[in-house]
């Protein structure tokens, strides 16, 4: 495939999502904008009841002022054309996710990092709606609650398309959540096309690996956002990730680096890069003897894209960068 196609491929992937996107949310955006309007205005239309983690919530209809305390719930909130009045950050320096367009993000308000949300300044903001995971925020769930209807899903990573529907459900945007969704399956059956169709994309086995500051490295196994994109690809992954501690990762030192072998691997660093061990273990000759360093099938990609990102907007993005990178 020329270098023409493929990127004529890759804008046309991207177009369809953002058109569909760009639909859903028509007569929709101005009220996500107007996210930090006065309270009064929000849920005007009625309520209505979503399930939850933590039993049937009654929600607004419309809500208006949307606080997000994670990651996922930021990018679910972005994709439905919803602009939160407050979102909780990663330990990013860069603050909220910087793959998000800075225009979608300009005027909400942080507050605090995420496993640690500053509840005085989420109640400052008279929000309608909170959205949250079981997993980080449930031990705040009681005080939460009490400043404004919270939904929270059990938890984050590899059912983050169960937890869009209830994003969506709780913003009352189920329509525009299924034109995001349709659009995505169409670009991910794309990205298989251009890989050469389902049998030569299972026949390329790719591995992601993440060093993480203070942590071992990690070889993602097959039970993680990331994970589910390859799937939906339809590459193929190498044994190792069937090892993967509960599905989710096989963690190993820099001296078992060559375990995360296979045709292409994609690598991003969570902290400092010295302090994850990536500068040592990408200049060992560990490293380098891997067929995937030596057939020029590595490829560094951006962490908080990748791996943080959890949800519709970052997943077209990555499949860009799987098809550029893969039709090299």
């Amino acid at each position: 495939m020329s270098s023409t196609l493929r990127r004529r491929g890759l804008l046309a992937g991207s177009l369809a999502l953002t058109a569909a996107m760009t639909l859903g949310a028509c007569g929709a955006n101005d009220d996500a904008a107007s996210s930090s309007d006065s309270a009064a205005s929000g849920g005007a239309g009625g309520k209505h009841t979503v399930k939850t983690a933590m039993g049937d919530v009654e929600v607004p209809d419309a809500p208006k002022r949307v606080v997000v305390l994670d990651t996922a719930e930021l990018d679910s909130a972005i994709t439905l054309g919803v602009k939160p009045v407050g979102a909780t950050h990663t330990g990013t320096e860069s603050g909220f996710l910087n793959y998000l367009p800075k225009d979608r993000l300009e005027g909400i308000t942080d507050v605090g990092e995420m496993m640690t949300p500053n509840l005085e300044a989420i109640a400052a903001l008279e929000p309608d709606l909170i959205l949250t995971s079981k997993i980080r925020h449930g031990d705040k769930y009681a005080e939460l609650k009490k400043i404004a209807p919270t939904v929270m899903t059990e938890t984050t990573g590899e059912p983050w398309k169960e937890n869009f529907r209830t994003h969506a459900d709780a913003l009352g945007k189920k329509a525009e959540a299924a034109k995001a969704v349709a659009a995505y399956e169409a670009h991910a059956g794309k990205v298989t096309e251009a890989l050469g169709g389902k049998e030569k994309a299972a026949a390329t086995e790719v591995n992601v690996v993440r060093f993480v500051e203070g942590a071992d490295i990690r070889i993602y196994g097959k039970k993680n956002y990331i994970s589910t994109i390859l799937a939906d690809v339809g590459l193929g992954r190498p044994a190792i990730t069937d090892k993967a501690k509960d599905g989710f990762s096989y963690d190993v030192s820099p001296e078992k680096i060559d375990l995360a072998d296979a045709e292409a691997v994609f690598h991003s660093t969570y902290g400092d890069p010295e302090k994850a061990k990536q500068k040592q273990t990408l200049d060992s000759a560990l490293w380098k003897s891997m067929k995937a360093v030596e057939n020029d099938k590595v490829f560094a990609v951006d962490d908080e894209l990748w791996i943080q990102g959890i949800g519709y907007t970052a997943a077209s993005r990555i499949l860009d960068e799987l098809e550029a990178n893969l039709t090299k």
